[in-house]
């Protein structure tokens, strides 16, 4: 028995629908297990049976913040390939306060690098899309970004904002500092690499952070990945992500303290500096 053509179309498209619907599903499914993962590992400390079993408290490949930095990988492969910018994607969000599994996250806005017209940077033009769509300027974003009790403002970024531009554009490290000019603004910054002295020597978007307030961590885990993706469109792309790597792969291998110093670039202060766990919090 055959059945009509229409009939057959319509069942085809429901079959079509449901294993669209089943693909999400379970990839929203393995990022909340992942998430619940990483809260059951932080409440409940490893006995001294389980000791042999830990990984160095350095490793970040658990950590909560993969899936948003994957997803800002992802906007980063959208920017074109040029020889004379990194590849990089933003994401803000608003975040209830104390809640380990981020259930309860509101995205509000993304970017990527040369998205708008010009030489835009990811946070750049993250900032300018929020900006469009409460209809003000991108010197007036700050008003319009959300201030509620309970909740902070995060952004996620696949690089380390920047410090110093040739263009003589802001910095996007810069424009973070500026949401907190008599507002909430940006709470805190999670990123993947460290930029890269490919265009401006060393960075200072870290430094800057920290002299405007803003807490920040890198999370390692997926260097190789947005290094590879950022430097898309250079002439020895391959060559500089193995230098920028430093033929290790990722930061996993380096104590808290080091990537701390290195990173901050300037003599630690034990009042400047909390720990917990594997996050570092720069007041």
């Amino acid at each position: 028995m055959f059945l009509p053509l229409p009939t057959f179309a319509r069942l085809s498209a429901v079959n079509s629908l449901l294993t669209q619907l089943s693909y999400h599903t379970l990839l929203l499914i393995s990022v909340y297990n992942l998430r619940l993962r990483y809260s059951f590992h932080q409440s409940h400390p490893a006995t001294a049976k389980d000791q042999s079993q830990i990984t160095s408290p350095t490793m970040t490949t658990s950590s909560p913040h993969l899936p948003y930095l994957q997803k800002c990988l992802s906007l980063a492969e959208q920017s074109p390939p040029r020889p004379t910018n990194f590849r990089v994607g933003a994401i803000l969000l608003s975040r209830k306060d104390n809640d380990p599994t981020f259930a309860d996250d509101r995205i509000l806005s993304t970017g990527y690098t040369m998205e708008l017209v010009g030489n835009t940077h990811a946070e750049q033009c993250c900032f300018s899309n929020y900006a469009a769509v409460h209809k003000v300027s991108d010197d007036e974003v700050a008003s319009v970004l959300p201030v509620e009790s309970g909740r902070k403002l995060i952004m996620y970024v696949t690089m380390e904002p920047c410090g110093k531009r040739l263009s003589g554009n802001a910095p996007c490290a810069q424009r973070i500092a500026r949401t907190t000019a008599g507002h909430e603004g940006v709470h805190k910054v999670y990123f993947g690499v460290k930029e890269p002295e490919t265009f401006v020597g060393q960075s200072e978007g870290c430094r800057m952070l920290t002299e405007a307030g803003i807490e920040w961590e890198h999370v390692g885990g997926l260097e190789r990945e947005i290094l590879t993706v950022a430097f898309a469109g250079h002439e020895n792309g391959a060559e500089e992500v193995r230098a920028a790597l430093g033929d290790k792969g990722n930061t996993a291998d380096e104590s808290l303290e080091e990537r701390q110093r290195q990173e901050a670039q300037q003599p630690r202060n034990p009042k400047k500096r909390m720990m917990e766990g594997e996050t570092n919090i720069y007041m």
